[in-house]
């Protein structure tokens, strides 16, 4: 069975044998049920395999791909065929899970935003490898004061711990892709900021980030009725911008307005 990836799916293989092997190499698989996301024509499901997991359940939206995995791995593997951005995640085992993913770059950030935000007080995975254009895993892995530090680092900065493992080229695909990729590891914090509502966190960095070149005192007038006190409780500087607060300084932002709506 001849697949031709599809560019409206945002599909690129990933054909590198050496980079199939650092990636299931990255983190523990034996006797893991795992996850894998976009296993397009199941070249990373045969490495994951050979590491004998419990159970992989893959999610592949493209309806093709679905029965060619069916037909070539059978009962080894449980294929999901939905687009994951309408799959309830924490659903899929009782089990954590390892997930794995060779993310579509349209939706890449979508995705993590929507894992992130649906962890809870339980996390549902004891990692994430994910694959993301390089240009939005340097705006995941950046630090305050840098230009690319944003929503993005911030987000995924709350709950979780993100380390790069490597670089990957574009003739590490078919079709080549027109940009280098970059696979982060992501595992759960044993302590982070208790917030009441993730979306809240999301609302204040949109308001603050839509204008980053701006000062802080617009965005805080935005949010805080009291935004001269509300600066003054966290010895901020209204002059500064928003790629100069750390992470923590948005966290706490985040629970002041939370207690001022009650």
């Amino acid at each position: 069975m001849n697949i031709k990836s599809k560019k409206s799916l945002g599909q690129n293989f990933l054909i590198d044998r050496a980079v199939l092997d650092i990636i299931v190499s990255a983190c523990d698989v034996t006797n893991k049920e795992i996850l894998e996301v976009g296993p397009g024509t199941g070249n990373l499901t045969n490495y994951i395999l050979k590491k004998k997991p419990n159970k992989i359940y893959v999610v592949e939206k493209d309806d093709e791909l679905a029965l060619l995995l069916k037909d070539k791995f059978g009962n080894e593997i449980e294929v999901i065929n939905n687009d994951i951005l309408n799959v309830e995640e924490n659903k899929i085992s009782e089990q954590k899970l390892t997930v794995f993913g060779n993310l579509p770059y349209n939706i890449s950030t979508e995705i993590l935003s929507k894992w992130i935000i649906n962890i809870g007080k339980k996390f549902w995975f004891d990692s994430l490898l994910l694959m993301f254009q390089k240009e939005v895993a340097d705006r995941i892995i950046a630090e305050s004061n840098s230009s690319k530090y944003g929503r993005l680092s911030i987000l995924s900065n709350w709950k979780l711990n993100v380390k790069k493992i490597i670089d990957i080229k574009p003739q590490s695909f078919s079709p080549r892709p027109k940009i280098d990729s970059s696979l982060l590891l992501f595992t759960p914090k044993k302590n982070f900021f208790e917030l009441k509502d993730a979306q809240n966190l999301e609302k204040i960095t949109r308001v603050f980030f839509s204008q980053r070149r701006k000062m802080l005192k617009k965005p805080f007038n935005q949010i805080f009725m009291n935004a001269k006190d509300v600066a003054q409780k966290f010895n901020i500087n209204l002059n500064l911008r928003p790629q100069n607060l750390e992470p923590e300084i948005y966290f706490k932002l985040t629970k002041e307005y939370e207690d001022l709506r009650g």
